[in-house]
């Protein structure tokens, strides 16, 4: 009885850990999300940096050109700080498998000036995005990600 006892404390010590651990995860992916909302901040730049491993990659299609770490914070808190101020980047739902985090979140702007080509005239867009995320010893070593940018292209053409 008593080592049933070991045993059953054992696991629930177990289980109490691993939930924290993928609490953690999740802390650690959702800095991701602040720097896209906060590109012109230097603290949510340097949290993300400090989230991230120094190897980490932005992957977003199979062309191989995938971005590191530094020319996409380039190009968040140059490009879209610039060009889209009020940029908001909000995770609706996180899932985690393993050391896997997916998010699905809901992208926000009004770009000042044209964007992929598209002048919006003031106009705003409202799209879903999914990334998946590779959490290893509590920093994100990689991200795939797919953003709706022609359904952007739309809302900011007024169709």
């Amino acid at each position: 009885m008593h080592h049933l006892r070991r045993l059953i404390l054992a696991c629930s010590l177990f289980l109490l850990s691993a939930g924290s651990a993928i609490a953690d995860d999740k802390a650690v992916v959702q800095k991701f999300y602040d720097f896209l909302s906060n590109p012109a901040s230097s603290a949510a730049a340097g949290a993300f940096k400090a989230a991230t491993t120094a190897d980490w990659e932005s992957i977003g299609d199979y062309s191989g050109k995938h971005k590191k770490r530094e020319q996409f914070m380039g190009q968040v808190s140059g490009f879209f700080a610039k060009l889209m101020p009020d940029l908001n980047w909000e995770p609706q739902e996180m899932i985690q498998e393993g050391n896997k985090v997916v998010v699905r979140s809901r992208a926000t702007g009004t770009p000042k000036g044209p964007l992929f080509g598209v002048d919006g005239q003031g106009n705003g867009f409202d799209i879903m995005t999914i990334d998946i995320h590779t959490v290893e010893n509590g920093k994100i070593t990689r991200s795939y990600h797919l953003e709706d940018w022609a359904g952007a292209l739309q809302q900011l053409k007024g169709k």
